[in-house]
């Protein structure tokens, strides 16, 4: 069993606790939803527990696949145990096909397949607006060394290539997607969620969004695109989840 001590960090989706071992943290992950940087808000229903789960199914895949990352196991529906990284303040996004801030930066249609993947990063700065930063600007400021980011742009599209071909056997475009690395004990790790609040998940026949894009632009249908996702993955088929685990 695990005991949970102190509330650690708060953010958009999820909630951080400490545990008796200061090594070890609880995730739990929320309904809450926000979009264009905090100026939308609202909740969609069951989200935090499809969430959890496919993480697990993710982080799972990834360490059979040999990308070390934070996730220890599930503890329940809603919060699962990992291991207490020091997060490295650059997020870095891969994008396989023009989307999003892409589309507005470029003028390219949405929809248009890139000829390669394209590695971004940003400064991990909610105040910001996680503002986009070049190689020498993270060296600059001393946010990760050189080392550490040839290793999170080496597992970056380590990851991508894992999950396009996963994804790919269950009918899923993999568009875009952000990733958040940590250090724990000098090893890099990958870290925070990879969900359908962090990528860009298209259905591969009619191209609809299954992600937090149809919370961004009013589609509809959003829980339901969760649950989708969530089904492919695993057969899992989650309804009326609301609050059933209740708050930490």
């Amino acid at each position: 069993m695990v005991s949970i001590t102190d509330l650690v960090a708060e953010g958009k989706a999820k909630r951080l606790y400490a545990t008796e071992n200061p090594e070890e943290g609880v995730i739990y992950y929320r309904d809450e939803t926000f979009a264009f940087h905090g100026l939308k808000r609202g909740r969609i229903i069951g989200k935090g527990e499809i969430n959890n789960l496919i993480c697990e199914y993710i982080f799972t895949l990834l360490s059979q696949k040999g990308i070390p990352n934070h996730f220890i196991r599930r503890i329940d529906n809603r919060c699962s145990l990992v291991k207490r990284v020091e997060i490295i303040p650059v997020v870095v996004k891969i994008r396989n096909i023009v989307a999003g801030s892409l589309a507005k930066r470029t003028g390219y249609p949405e929809g248009t397949r890139l000829h390669n993947t394209v590695l971004e990063y940003c400064l991990k700065d909610a105040e910001l607006e996680d503002p986009l930063l070049n190689l020498t600007h993270i060296t600059a400021m001393a946010l990760a060394t050189p080392d550490e980011i040839k290793l999170m742009e080496e597992m970056s599209l380590r990851v991508n290539e894992i999950l396009i071909g996963c994804l790919s056997e269950i009918q899923i475009e993999l568009i875009d997607f952000k990733l958040e690395f940590g250090r724990f004990h000098g090893q890099l790790l990958l870290a925070d969620e990879v969900s359908p609040d962090t990528c860009r998940f298209w259905d591969a026949k009619t191209h609809e969004p299954l992600d937090i894009d149809r919370f961004r632009r009013d589609l509809g249908n959003v829980e339901e695109a969760y649950r989708e996702v969530l089904h492919r993955l695993t057969g899992n088929v989650l309804r009326n989840a609301e609050d059933d685990a209740g708050e930490v």
